[in-house]
């Protein structure tokens, strides 16, 4: 089944309309945070400011930090209803947030560890319900930064440095949320080096497109299949499809191991890039009014 809705993957440090987020050491944006930066786009996607959107500050350390800045930022672009669900741990997975899902038009989760959404939410009837919501309502949106981009994969890096990635073993994969299949998407990827590491995720999984999402850059995932790009930087498109040779699954870990044929695609804002057909399209997408 085609799904209605669209997801929208974030890379992180996403403008928030001030400084960049603490830990990082350049300002990425390029571009007015009011008239076309990754947060106006996840408010057109939806029903535009009269949205009621569902803050998700799981993954983060710091929650209460993290809804804050939401609330500012959606507030500058004239949102005013969003409700921030600050879920610790299974145990708060209750009848009443299921309810408060139930009534928001989209959802934003936050960046922080991965891992902890998928251990708080797998199996549950809060993450049944975001699904059902995404396969079935035209104009329901799931947005998602940093970990709450790469959870939304069925196969999810959890850990994995990039000094490490093209060693067998350095990368540590688990099962995402599976919002999207035959994807494996990675974060703060330009910034952080982590080519390496998807390379190694690919490899081991040559079924699955890599996705690779610079700071301040995302895509929107239509029908799961046609990723656009948008925000200040590049995405990086690893295809294993065609790869002629792997002795990856003959080395021992802790070994490197060899790959031949590996394909790769920077895309740019406007562009956009087909998972089910494995094409890149040059074609610019018209900016939405």
């Amino acid at each position: 089944m085609t799904p209605k809705g669209k997801l929208i993957a974030i890379g992180g440090n996403e403008d928030k309309g001030k400084d960049p987020e603490a830990g990082h050491q350049t300002k990425v944006f390029t571009h007015n945070f009011i008239e076309e930066g990754i947060l106006r786009r996840v408010v057109d996607e939806l029903v535009g400011p009269s949205a009621r959107i569902a803050v998700i500050t799981s993954a983060s350390s710091i929650p209460a930090e993290v809804g804050a800045n939401y609330i500012e930022a959606f507030g500058k672009l004239g949102v005013k209803d969003i409700d921030v669900l600050d879920i610790r741990e299974r145990g708060d997975v209750k009848p009443d947030m299921i309810k408060r899902l139930s009534k928001c038009d989209g959802v934003m989760m936050s960046g922080g560890n991965q891992l902890r959404l998928t251990t708080i939410f797998g199996g549950t009837a809060f993450l049944q319900l975001m699904k059902r919501r995404y396969q079935e309502e035209t104009g329901f949106v799931i947005a998602g930064t940093s970990a709450g981009a790469m959870c939304m994969s069925s196969t999810m890096i959890y850990q994995g440095h990039s000094s490490s990635g093209l060693i067998k073993g350095g990368v540590k994969m688990t099962t995402g949320a599976s919002l999207i299949h035959d994807v494996i998407i990675d974060s703060h990827f330009v910034e952080r080096g982590r080519f390496s590491r998807l390379t190694q995720a690919v490899a081991g999984n040559p079924n699955a497109i890599g996705i690779g999402l610079g700071e301040d850059t995302g895509v929107v995932i239509s029908e799961a299949d046609m990723l656009e790009t948008i925000g200040s930087g590049q995405v990086m498109i690893f295809d294993g499809h065609e790869i002629s040779y792997s002795d990856y699954a003959d080395v021992e870990e802790g070994e490197p191991f060899s790959i031949e044929g590996m394909k790769v695609h920077i895309i740019s804002k406007g562009h956009s890039y087909s998972v089910q057909q494995r094409a890149f399209s040059a074609v610019r997408v018209p900016v939405k009014s």
